[in-house]
């Protein structure tokens, strides 16, 4: 909780303007859309590194989640509630639930800088792509959390998607993954999803499973998401991501013994 830390101290804010800035100072009553701006690329990523990727993923994820349970036109309860079990698996406090709230409602709005919002977001993330994945798989989750996905939802998703540099294939993929993750699987069809979590066929060599395998548990580790600016309050979301990948793993290669 480092970086909430540093951004109640009111040091963040005086790095952290553009439009997540003002989101987030809208969130907590503050204007840090005044800030000073530092535009040198090298000194952005420098002192207070981390802090400011922490603090872009949370304030991206939630206002963001807004725009993406709007895209249908309505919000449900069940997207409601995906974005509170989110909140409650971050264990936030009462001050960064409130603000969580507010930047979910701030992205429900008309006018909600989408295409603002994600560049800066891309720019903070500074190329770390599995990052960026995590906050693709969150968006999708929430956006899937009624049990249905809307083809507005959907298309929200590749948007964001296109914008923060992942080709097409990579996005269905991406939905296939967290699809399986979050929805149980139907009765008889676990090793069916588990073959759809690991993003590999029936057909395919033990090598290709394992090699499946190694690479989605390298993405979601919880240490390395954390080493390049996953808010520590989102560790046990990818806690939990990794246990699925073992798990379907350990399915696939008990159902070939």
């Amino acid at each position: 909780m480092a970086w909430w830390g540093t951004l109640l101290g009111g040091t963040l804010g005086y790095m952290f303007g553009g439009p997540l800035g003002a989101l987030l100072g809208a969130a907590l009553g503050r204007n840090f859309d005044r800030g000073i701006r530092i535009t040198d690329e090298r000194a952005a990523y420098g002192v207070g590194q981390q802090e400011r990727v922490q603090a872009a993923f949370f304030t991206a994820s939630f206002s963001i989640m807004g725009q993406v349970a709007k895209a249908d036109g309505k919000v449900t309860a069940a997207e409601i509630s995906s974005a509170e079990a989110i909140m409650a698996h971050m264990q936030l406090d009462s001050r960064q639930r409130r603000a969580a709230i507010k930047l979910f409602n701030e992205g429900k709005k008309e006018g909600f800088p989408l295409h603002e919002v994600l560049m800066q977001f891309k720019r903070e993330c500074h190329g770390r792509r599995n990052l960026v994945q995590m906050f693709i798989e969150i968006q999708i989750a929430v956006a899937m959390a009624d049990g249905q996905l809307h083809p507005a939802e959907r298309e929200i998703i590749f948007k964001i998607g296109k914008e923060l540099g992942f080709e097409h294939a990579a996005i269905e993929h991406i939905f296939r993954f967290t699809g399986s993750s979050v929805q149980p699987p139907r009765r008889g069809h676990s090793l069916e999803a588990a073959y759809e979590i690991l993003g590999v066929n029936n057909k395919a060599a033990d090598a290709e499973v394992k090699k499946a395998y190694r690479r989605l548990m390298s993405q979601h580790h919880p240490d390395k998401l954390i080493a390049r600016g996953l808010p520590d309050e989102m560790v046990r979301i990818a806690t939990e991501k990794t246990q699925k990948i073992k798990a379907a793993y350990e399915e696939i290669m008990n159902s070939r013994k």
